[in-house]
Formats: structure tokens, sequence, C-alpha cells
């Protein structure tokens, strides 16, 4: 693939969310969306690319709020940095979430992909253990999934000095 359909491929997933965010419940038109047919085929396709995007927007914010997992002074600290985590990706992604949450039940392969976003989330906010089935992580992750959506009460931040000493101190 060239830099050129790359970014053809990119012009046509935002135009996507942005036709879709008017109606999210219901199929998206690719015929409304120069391209969609020709560069994804089926909106199936397209929303599996969409996903993509989503999955790596919150890994990205899940990796700069936890950095390093031993770093962390328990349970909390991790709940509260996957929550900040989701807040701040769902936030500035919300057309994006509400396209995938309306589409989800339309096609199995986005509930696979949502499945794994549960087990993510579970695993990284440390309420559940990557050994567990995998069916009993993705019951954790919609119930805490269910109140990042629901909570919209204020996360703590750890203290930005402390953590850079403990980030340091094995360096001295």
């Amino acid at each position: 693939m060239s830099w050129t359909d790359f970014y053809r491929r990119q012009e046509i997933l935002e135009a996507a969310v942005r036709l879709a965010a008017r109606n999210p419940g219901v199929p998206l038109p690719l015929e409304e969306v120069p391209g969609a047919e020709e560069h994804f085929g089926t909106e199936e396709n397209l929303l599996t690319a969409l996903q993509y995007q989503w999955t790596r927007t919150l890994s990205g914010r899940l990796r700069t709020e936890v950095i390093d997992p031993d770093d962390a002074d328990g349970l909390g600290d991790h709940v509260d940095a996957v929550t900040r985590a989701w807040r701040a990706a769902v936030d500035e992604h919300a057309d994006l979430r509400a396209v995938l949450d309306g589409a989800r039940e339309r096609h199995a392969s986005l509930r696979r992909m949502h499945e794994g976003e549960l087990r993510m989330l579970a695993v990284t906010a440390g309420l559940a253990d990557p050994r567990e089935p995998a069916e009993e992580i993705v019951k954790v992750g919609h119930a805490l999934e269910a109140l990042l959506r629901t909570s919209r009460e204020p996360v703590r931040r750890r203290p930005v000095m402390g953590h850079l000493r403990r980030l340091l101190a094995p360096s001295a």
C-alpha cells in the first residue's frame, strides 16, 4: 500500500465516521462515502478498520497512563489509570465510539474485537489475571466498562514528582 492509498483510506474512514455518527445504530451506506466500496468492499471491513483505529488509540492511552504496571502503588492506581485512559479516548473520539457501539451487534468480528478490548481493560486495571478463562475476563471487562460509561466522577492523578522519582530511582 502506498502512502497515497494510506491517506485515502484514512480520509474514507473519517468520512464514514462523520456520516455514521448521525445515526450510529443503522447500517453504514457505503455508497454515500466516496471510495468506501472500492477500498473496503463491505461495511464489516470498514468497521473492522475503525475498530482497529479505536484499539490503537485506547491502547496508546493505556500505555501513557500506566507506563509501568510494577510502578503503580496498588489496585486503585491501575483502575484510575485505565479510567483516565478510557475516558480520554472516548472524549477525543466520541463519534467513533458511538459508531462502533451501534454496529457491534451486526457483526461478529466487531463483537470479538470488543471482547479483546474488554480483556485488555480488565487485565490492565488489575481486575483480572490473563491466565483466567477468557470468558471470565470478558465479564469483568463488561462490568468495568459499564462503570466507566455511567460514572463521571473525577479520577485522581498520581503526584508527578513522586512518579518521576520512582522512574529515576533505578538509574541512580
